[in-house]
Parts: structure tokens; C-alpha cells; sequence
């Protein structure tokens, strides 16, 4: 093996147009890591809010004034070809999956915690299994955050992206009637997923009172008080990511929510995503099932990141998009 490899990088915060390609040394493995060769990698809203470097209250952890890791990807399917120390339970040659915490998935190798790793079934592409980690993974606690089960209403704010594409899926396998906000041509998208779509121009204050007993936000940013309206006393509206302010973010948001939430009986909860590997190797199963089925709008060549990484950076991304960086 070489000891250099290409990788899509960005030398400060800003724009996609200022990711490019570049040779960059292979990393090694340290302590409970492995190496992997990546065959697939998909991005997310969170990429590009690392990019950007957007909220500024994100650059504490990710680097002060510029990227602390230059290679945005997080979501990755790969193959292991080397061990640190202290690894246990995985063996070179390996097909695995992971999100990678800060990113690196837009090269031909990256680091990955062991940890974090879940095994790819072999009826599973890399482009299907690298759709999962945050999107899918984010879907699933969201739903769990909201309680959702066999014979509830949910409501889905913001469906045609990867999260909200998931979690119709996730949704309805759970045996709930899913209504979904998205727009006029992606309706039969939506639909065709298992949910009755609901026009994106309705505003959340002229839907029906005391409808659902869960509604999931994905980014809407519609007043609070309009998502609380919506489910009955009992209900959930659980919040998943948003823009909010250049420097805080969306937390003022989460705040006003849970200020909202004391004494109600109509909670708002605001939903803090982590990685699950468990929840990963679930949804896995789900796909290998067929049950489960990665909506995938675009894929790229490896050559072609970073017009991968500007058409997300766009905001219109039905379901998500993959790069595959190798065979």
C-alpha cells in the first residue's frame, strides 16, 4: 500500500467551492481504531454545517478557525485493512459501517473507532449501508424520543430529506398512520413509502388541532406553539436539527421548547442524535430485509465529491446522496 492517498479537503471554513482534491498521508490506527479503505460515503446537512464552520458555536469542537479534520464524510461503509491496539471482536477484511465523528469519509482511507463499528450484511450495497448511520440513526431516536407505536398518528414535518425519509419508513413499520409535509412533486415519493403527504405550504396552524400523538420537526422552523397544538395531551412533538442563529445555533429554539414543555402535558422534546452501533446493525438487518429500502437521490464518483458535497450544500436533496470511492 502507498503512503499517500487522495482525499477531498478544505483548508478553512466556507463554501464547497473551496473543498478540493488533494494528496494527504494515509492515517494510522491508534488505540482502539481501525483503518479502513472506504467504498462508500454519504453526506449529510451536518457536513456541511462543519464546512461552513455554522453556528460558530461548533467551532470549540470541530476547530477555531479552521476544520480541525480537512475531510468532511462522515456516514461511511468500508473495508478493514488494519488494527490498532486494543481492538477485539473485528477482523481484517472485514465490511463494516460507521459514522465517523468529525468526519474524514471523503477520502480513500479513514481512522474509525472500533466502537462504533457495525458489520455490513452482504445483501447490503456500501452506497444502501453509508445512507444509515445519521440519517436513518436519527430517524429511529426520534421516533423512540416520541414514544411511536403500533396504531398512533404521527405527523412528519419536513419528509423528503434523508431523516424524514427514514423515519416514514420507520414509522409505518411500527404500525403508526404516518402523514408527511413535503412538496407537490415529491408527493408520490412520499407516498410510495407509506405516508399521506400533506402539502409543505400548509402552514402547521391551519392542520387540525389534537390530531397526533406525535409530531416530528425536521428543520421546519415553525412557531413552537403551532407544532404543540397539533398533538393531544400525552403527545410528543419531538425536534430534529434546524438553522437558528449564526452563533448559537438552534439552541435558543430548544430552549424556548423546554420552557414551553414545564407543566404541559403536551411536551416538546429536542432531540440530541448520537451514535448507536446497535441501532445501526438493527437497521442493517432492516435493509438486508427488505424492509427498509435507502432512498438514494444522487450518486457521485469519487472524482465528483465536490459537486456532491455543493448539491447538498444546496438544501433540495430528495433522500440523500452518496459518493462511492471505491469498488
Amino acid at each position: 500500500m502507498t503512503e499517500s492517498m487522495r482525499a477531498w479537503e478544505q483548508t478553512e471554513y466556507g463554501p464547497a467551492s473551496g473543498v478540493r482534491l488533494a494528496e494527504r498521508p494515509i492515517p494510522g490506527p491508534g488505540s482502539g481504531e481501525v483503518l479502513l479503505r472506504v467504498r462508500a460515503t454519504a453526506l449529510n446537512a451536518g457536513d456541511v454545517r462543519i464546512m461552513l464552520g455554522d453556528p460558530l458555536l461548533v467551532r470549540p469542537v470541530f476547530g477555531i478557525r479552521r476544520p480541525r479534520d480537512p475531510v468532511r464524510g462522515m456516514d461511511v461503509a468500508g473495508t478493514v485493512i488494519a488494527k490498532g491496539a486494543d481492538v477485539d471482536g473485528v477482523d481484517i477484511g472485514d465490511e463494516v459501517v460507521v459514522e465517523l465523528p468529525g468526519g474524514g469519509g471523503l477520502a480513500e482511507y479513514a481512522v474509525a473507532p472500533a466502537a462504533r463499528l457495525a458489520q455490513r450484511p452482504q445483501n447490503v450495497s456500501p452506497t444502501d449501508a453509508a445512507t444509515l448511520p445519521i440519517a436513518a440513526g436519527t430517524a429511529w431516536q426520534a421516533l423512540e424520543a416520541a414514544g411511536t407505536d403500533d396504531g398512533h398518528r404521527v405527523l412528519i414535518l419536513g419528509a423528503s430529506g434523508g431523516v424524514g425519509t427514514f423515519a416514514v419508513q420507520l414509522a409505518a413499520l411500527r404500525g403508526a398512520q404516518v402523514d408527511a409535509t413535503c412538496s407537490t412533486r415529491n408527493r408520490a415519493v412520499i407516498e410510495g413509502l407509506g405516508a399521506t403527504a400533506i402539502d409543505r405550504g400548509i402552514p402547521p396552524a391551519w392542520l387540525p388541532a389534537d390530531t397526533y400523538d406525535a409530531v416530528i420537526e425536521i428543520a421546519s422552523g415553525a412557531p413552537l406553539r403551532d407544532l404543540r397544538r397539533l398533538v393531544h395531551e400525552g403527545g410528543s412533538v419531538v425536534l430534529v436539527g434546524g438553522d437558528g442563529g449564526r452563533v448559537l445555533g438552534p439552541v435558543p429554539r430548544m430552549l424556548r421548547a423546554a420552557l414551553l414543555s414545564i407543566g404541559s402535558r403536551r411536551r416538546i422534546r429536542s432531540l440530541a442524535a448520537k451514535a448507536e452501533p446497535e441501532i445501526l446493525a438493527r437497521l442493517l438487518e432492516l435493509v438486508a430485509d427488505g424492509r427498509v429500502n435507502p432512498l438514494i437521490e444522487r450518486e457521485y464518483a469519487f472524482e465528483d465529491a465536490g459537486d456532491a458535497i455543493a448539491h447538498v450544500a444546496g438544501g433540495h436533496t430528495v433522500g440523500k446522496v452518496v459518493v462511492r470511492v471505491s469498488e
